[in-house]
């Protein structure tokens, strides 16, 4: 197996008008598809972020049925050299950053929630390095 990244990540909401609030506005991500009831994707640099509804997820007859509850996680990679003014931007939002963490040879990033309880998380480029 020769895989070159993850492609899409799936997180589980309430209402999408809130996720497109949020995710499209304050963490300023493209809305790239939006179909009522069921879900809302961004674009995430070369990713995609998918948002769906869990209860039409979980029934679902054309894909395989999806579906999860409760607090979920996922890290969005920023370039290293906008780490602080990326961080600084979502406290001007009103974001509180629920917990900062330090890595490996100065490396740090830091935690937050969005509105449906998922605890998100901004890396510099090259954490995992």
């Amino acid at each position: 197996m020769n895989y070159t990244q993850i492609k899409e990540t799936c997180l589980y909401i309430s209402d999408l008008d809130q996720a497109e609030t949020f995710y499209g506005e304050i963490l300023e991500m493209p809305v790239i598809s939006k179909v009522t009831d069921r879900h809302i994707f961004f674009r995430c640099g070369s990713s995609v972020l998918l948002c769906f509804i869990p209860d039409a997820t979980k029934n679902e007859r054309n894909l395989p049925p999806h579906y999860a509850h409760g607090p979920q996680h996922v890290a969005f990679e920023v370039d290293i050299i906008a780490y602080q003014s990326t961080k600084a931007k979502l406290l001007k939002k009103g974001i509180s950053i629920t917990h900062e963490q330090d890595w490996k040879e100065g490396m740090e990033s830091f935690y937050f929630e969005d509105p449906f309880g998922h605890v998100l998380e901004i890396v510099p480029n090259g954490i995992w390095e």
